[in-house]
């Protein structure tokens, strides 16, 4: 094959490279998203609902009815703490310096694991951009542990996430607290187990896709590139997430859902296989979850705990940027882990 044939592809395959990490790599502008991605994106929010608007009076069931309700409540509820979780992101992303990590940090990676989790409350992230980063700590010095441990933790225990929890839950504090402690304990002991079991050889992060201020670039526009990349990637899955709710709210049968929803461990690990599945951004999440309402506090606090740690976008990220290798082992522990960790702090706050 001559040289000439095999340019178009490797072109492509740089310009989605580049799209992907476009909101933390400070990627030129209009290579991450379309020209007129504005046009595509209130297509994409309006067709939809008027095909749904249509087959619903033309149909005129409960069903169909009962459907739209739950999709556009969970959507409508969701969408301002998405729209905050991102520009935050974002924010911190753009203009907060990698070396602040590792003048907090402790010395001793065994100390540094529970404060790298810690930092997730006070320095927020949704998950596309938490794995960057993760790997920009890495680059700069911080252990992988720790870099790992706020992976984890950075968007499941944020100011936007706790909040959302709660206004999901109203009168449930214990829901909000379940959490917080379920998610700190998960990220710390994925931290440690990394310092007792991971080898170097599983680890082969990335270089060119470097998180945080690019020099020679405009902070603002890496701020503005990062949270349009975001917010339309993870409103993508919002609006998927509360489809899957809605219909599955609608469309599974009573009985299915008693025999998971009747078993604890059942109900627990179904909802857990969920998350993953769903991949429903942290921000909004626990309003999926709160829409489940056939199946136990402690099963709902499992799916809001797994989702922001491991699922099928999360796991391709990983992947694409620490390699396979440690994606697959490391995906299998943190599910693992957040279920046990879930299951015993949710029995006994819950």
């Amino acid at each position: 094959m001559r040289e000439t044939d095999i340019r178009p592809s490797g072109a492509v395959a740089d310009g989605v490279a580049n799209g992907v990490a476009g909101g933390v790599a400070g990627a030129p502008a209009g290579r991450g998203l379309p020209r007129h991605w504005p046009l595509l994106l209130l297509g994409a929010a309006v067709v939809p609902g008027v095909l749904l608007v249509v087959v619903g009076r033309s149909l005129d069931e409960p069903a169909v009815q009962a459907w739209r309700t739950v999709c556009l409540a969970v959507t409508v509820q969701a969408l301002p703490f998405l729209l905050l979780g991102t520009a935050l992101s974002g924010a911190i992303n753009a203009f907060v310096p990698a070396s602040v990590f590792q003048r907090v940090l402790p010395k001793r990676p065994a100390l540094a694991v529970p404060v790298a989790g810690a930092a997730g409350v006070v320095l927020p992230g949704c998950e596309c951009a938490s794995v960057p980063v993760a790997n920009s700590l890495i680059g700069r010095g911080v252990t992988p542990a720790a870099a790992f441990a706020f992976l984890l933790s950075a968007p499941a225990v944020n100011p936007v996430v706790l909040t959302a929890t709660a206004v999901a839950f109203p009168g449930r504090p214990e829901m909000v607290l379940a959490r917080l402690v379920a998610s700190l304990v998960t990220a710390a002991a994925m931290g440690w187990l990394w310092l007792w079991l991971g080898r170097e050889e599983w680890l082969r992060p990335r270089t060119d896709r470097p998180a945080g201020h690019v020099p020679g670039h405009s902070r603002f526009q890496e701020f503005r590139q990062g949270f349009q990349h975001d917010f339309l990637h993870a409103g993508g899955f919002l609006v998927v997430g509360a489809m899957a709710a809605a219909t599955f709210n609608v469309a599974v049968p009573r009985s299915v859902l008693d025999t998971f929803a009747g078993s604890p461990w059942l109900s627990v690990l179904f909802l857990a296989a969920l998350a993953i599945v769903l991949a429903v951004c942290s921000e909004a999440d626990a309003f999926v979850a709160a829409s489940l309402s056939g199946f136990s506090p402690v099963a709902r606090l499992t799916f809001m705990v797994v989702g922001p740690m491991v699922d099928l976008k999360l796991i391709a990220l990983q992947a694409g940027t620490f390699g396979r290798a440690f994606a697959v082992r490391f995906s299998a522990a943190t599910a693992v882990v957040a279920v046990v960790c879930s299951a015993v702090i949710g029995g006994v706050l819950l």
